[in-house]
């Protein structure tokens, strides 16, 4: 027998790894469909078992069977899943997109075959009517179980039902291809440069990183690309605005081209899919459907909040575009038209000449290996957990790095990975996301559960983020925004790390999405506060820390152009409400339709050739849609909770353990509110976000 024959596919075997993480170097392409129909073929096993059982259908029989229970057999589809999806966003190839175009239907199909079983129903339905009394967590997993189901279609009609599954088996296609059409064609483009003088203006960073990249391709001279490390210093410092112009429009006509990749059709689609499967199950809109299980509730109080937003920070606003533009035009003439290509470069230059900082001044002092060394030393300080390298746990690229996390009682906590730098294969933008949750099973699968026989199954937490490369004469050194998008990742993560529920579909990041960006975005507030910068700001070559004058400039240039960020993403708010607010059949032509949208929250000339939507991933594939307003509503909670940190000291462990024990570790298992006045005594206001802005409320 060779050694093909022999072996078997290591998703349908006991990993034998460190904590059983993923065996990325034993897993093969071919692997993932045999495991995805095994898989699905398990999974209907279980459910025929569940719904054949003669018993009195239980909470303990029915809905955690259905939901959480967990074994070495059962759980193939779920485990396959996870790394199969994430490699598909972090590590893609042709093949693989090829894949998962063909798995896409089938697995979505199998979702509908099992939210569509009326046996299956029944029993669930018995069970939210008629149950013991339960835990509050337990509670929550039966209202979750039901209430799934039932926006699932398990009230329709057969007539219904069979459209419900070809309106979501043809969304989760599209959902699909949009994402693939948008890596494609984001990764087609280069720009290259061959004279020298084309770099004027770039940082030595900026040159170096192109150099490096040309070398890759086999190339002369330097190449920019559209992946954030290269495209934002480009914009920011290249005194070329006819290249500034080229790269800009690379950047925004991503999905509008006629070619292969081109998004419009594919996003009306999109939104009239979404809008007929929410009138489907009852509801007059999409954003209706979605927000009944958000913190905000409803339309009303979305549009409540951004434009409130926007009557807060308009004016400020206008104020910073028409400083920007009075620079402009001392600089070039007062006849100049300031484009959105210049937006960047002439706001770097008013930066400088108020506050005489950006963020080529920081990069010396933000080495990656100093960074990762800062942020887990904040986690360290605040709740005592500690992180350690380790090389033997697989990893599915050499650019990924695996920790094994401990608790400040020395237990084991959590696997995290780290992937930090962009590649051929790799979405942009950074997000976090996890190989293995959290719950808690039976020790022995023979008692029933209990404290004496409970084993906690701790996660596989990952960070994918696209972070400035180390070059030939360089180590990865970060801008201060890099920094933050770390910090950003990193509280996701940690989201993830502390859950400690029974179930895991209510654990970790498992909540309401208008508040998941609260652990996020919490984190951002510390990469401004000296206290942290000197725990690892370090100049790379010197080993001198940020010099308090540096860091004080950086603390009094926080806000700078804040009114003009906010509003930018108000209006990905309004773009994303305007389409999901839809009543009628979406047909509107998408460019148009989009300017029209946010116009409220948009401070200059629109152009017409350029488009969000098509490359606008949050709101088309990535699980956003009719919640793009979350970063907003979260960003309230956020300046309120690091309200509480300033007031007690940023590193205050009291206060710390009770933002873990009442937000980070309970998951979804209460009603997101309830946890946040547990931890803040009463319920968050507008006010701390517009003092750390420095935004002073219009009067009545």
């Amino acid at each position: 027998m060779n050694e093909e024959t022999k072996r078997k596919n290591p998703f349908f075997e006991p990993y034998l790894t460190p904590h059983d993480t993923a065996p990325f170097d034993r897993i093969r392409l071919e692997d993932f469909e045999e495991a995805f129909m095994e898989g699905i073929r398990r999974d209907d096993e279980q459910i025929e078992k569940i719904v054949n059982n003669p018993e009195r259908p239980t909470f303990d029989n029915t809905i955690i069977s259905v939901d959480d229970e967990k074994d070495n057999y059962y759980d193939l589809l779920s485990r396959t899943s996870a790394v199969f999806f994430n490699l598909l966003s972090a590590e893609t190839n042709d093949d693989m997109d090829a894949l998962a175009q063909k798995m896409s239907p089938i697995l979505t199909k199998h979702a509908n075959d099992i939210r569509l079983n009326e046996r299956l129903f029944e029993r669930i339905k018995y069970v939210h009517r008629h149950h013991r009394r339960l835990s509050a967590e337990e509670k929550m997993l039966l209202e979750n179980c039901y209430d799934g189901f039932v926006r699932s279609g398990a009230l329709l009609d057969a007539e219904g039902k069979e459209r419900l599954r070809q309106l979501t088996e043809e969304a989760s296609v599209l959902g699909l291809q949009f994402s693939q059409n948008l890596l494609k064609e984001q990764k087609a483009f280069t720009l290259h440069l061959t004279e020298a003088s084309q770099l004027d203006g770039l940082p030595e960073t900026a040159r170096e990183a192109a150099a490096q990249a040309a070398r890759e391709r086999g190339l002369e001279g330097w190449v920019f690309t559209l992946d954030y490390p290269s495209y934002q210093p480009f914009m920011t410092y290249s005194t070329q605005r006819e290249l500034r112009r080229q790269l800009y429009m690379a950047r925004n006509t991503i999905g509008i081209h006629d070619n292969t990749e081109n998004n419009l059709d594919i996003c009306k689609r999109l939104v009239n899919l979404r809008r007929e499967i929410a009138q489907l199950l009852g509801n007059k809109t999409y954003a209706d459907y979605v927000l009944r299980h958000r913190m905000a509730g409803n339309v009303r109080r979305v549009y409540k909040l951004l434009n409130d937003l926007i009557d807060a920070y308009k004016p400020t606003a206008l104020k910073e575009r028409e400083e920007v533009k009075k620079l402009a035009q001392q600089m070039e003439g007062k006849d100049f038209e300031l484009e959105p290509w210049d937006a960047g470069y002439y706001s770097h230059k008013l930066q400088m000449k108020k506050f005489n900082i950006d963020a080529e001044m920081l990069r010396p002092y933000f080495q990656l290996d100093k960074v990762i060394g800062g942020v887990f030393g904040l986690a360290t300080r605040l709740y005592g957990i500690t992180f350690r390298e380790n090389k033997d746990i697989p990893v599915y690229h050499p650019d990924v790095k695996a920790y094994e996390v401990f608790d400040k009682d020395g237990s084991f906590l959590a696997v995290f990975y780290a992937d930090f730098h962009p590649r051929k294969g790799k979405q942009g933008g950074a997000w976090m996301t996890e190989y293995q949750g959290q719950w808690m099973e039976r020790a022995d699968v023979r008692k029933p559960f209990g404290p004496d026989n409970c084993k906690n199954v701790r996660p596989h937490v990952s960070v994918v983020m696209n972070l400035s490369k180390p070059t030939e004469e360089k180590p990865a050194l970060l801008t201060l925004g890099e920094v933050e998008t770390f910090l950003h990742e990193f509280g996701h993560s940690l989201h993830g790390m502390f859950a400690n529920t029974r179930f895991e579909s209510l654990s970790g990041t498992n909540v309401w999405w208008d508040f998941v960006e609260l652990p996020s975005q919490f984190m951002e507030n510390f990469a401004v506060e000296k206290e942290f910068l000197r725990t690892f700001a370090f100049h790379y070559q010197t080993g001198e820390p940020l010099p308090d004058e540096l860091i004080d400039r950086i603390v009094r240039s926080r806000n700078f152009m804040v009114a003009t960020a906010c509003l930018r993403q108000v209006s990905f708010g309004l773009l994303d409400m305007a389409y999901y607010t839809q009543k009628e059949a979406f047909d509107a032509d998408i460019i148009p339709f989009e300017k029209e949208a946010w116009k409220k929250a948009i401070l200059g000339r629109q152009r017409s050739d350029t488009c969000m939507t098509t490359q606008f991933s949050h709101i088309m594939a990535g699980g956003y849609a009719a919640g793009y307003y979350s970063y907003k509503w979260a960003e309230v909670l956020d300046a309120d909770a690091f309200a509480v940190f300033k007031r007690h000291g940023i590193f205050d462990q009291q206060t710390a353990q009770s933002f873990r024990d009442n937000i980070l570790s309970r998951g979804g298992t209460e009603n997101p509110m309830t946890l946040y006045q547990r931890f803040r005594g009463g319920e968050p206001t507008i006010d701390a976000l517009l003092k750390r802005n420095g935004i002073k409320r219009k009067k009545a």
